[in-house]
């Protein structure tokens, strides 16, 4: 995986009016996927599809989470202090982003000609238990 910052934090002089309302509208989701294929009383695995073109919008996320892309392509994420990363997916890529007590709100757009596929797995706090997400898709 590359990752390649294309616009600096703190900086929404590029953005597009519609994300920008987007956020100041506070138009966020819970979930961090489309679908949510497993959980228990540890983790959540969401699947997250999207064609060319599509846009996974703006998701906030207060946990640890691991992602693994299942297809190569190219895709731009935003995040709500500014900062655009660019990032070439090949199949099995992977990482893992720790939260520290601090929420992320990003979204993930598909700008490539693949189709993206990949699952997060988003591991819950201790005692979190009966999740009112469980079985929602979006």
């Amino acid at each position: 995986m590359e990752c390649i910052e294309i616009n600096a934090e703190g900086n929404f002089d590029t953005w597009e009016s519609d994300k920008l309302l987007e956020l100041q509208k506070n138009q966020i989701g819970e979930c961090l996927g489309q679908n949510l294929l497993f959980e228990n009383d540890n983790v959540r695995v969401w699947e997250v599809i999207l064609m060319p073109r599509e846009r996974l919008p703006f998701r906030k996320s207060n946990t640890d989470c691991c992602w693994v892309s299942l297809t190569k392509g190219l895709a731009i994420s935003r995040l709500a202090n500014g900062r655009i990363t660019l990032i070439r997916l090949k199949k099995g890529d992977s990482t893992f982003w720790q939260s520290e007590n601090d929420h992320t709100i990003f979204d993930i757009e598909n700008i490539g000609e693949n189709l993206l596929l990949f699952h997060i797995s988003e591991f819950k706090p201790a005692g979190t238990k009966n999740n009112p997400l469980k079985g929602m898709q979006l």
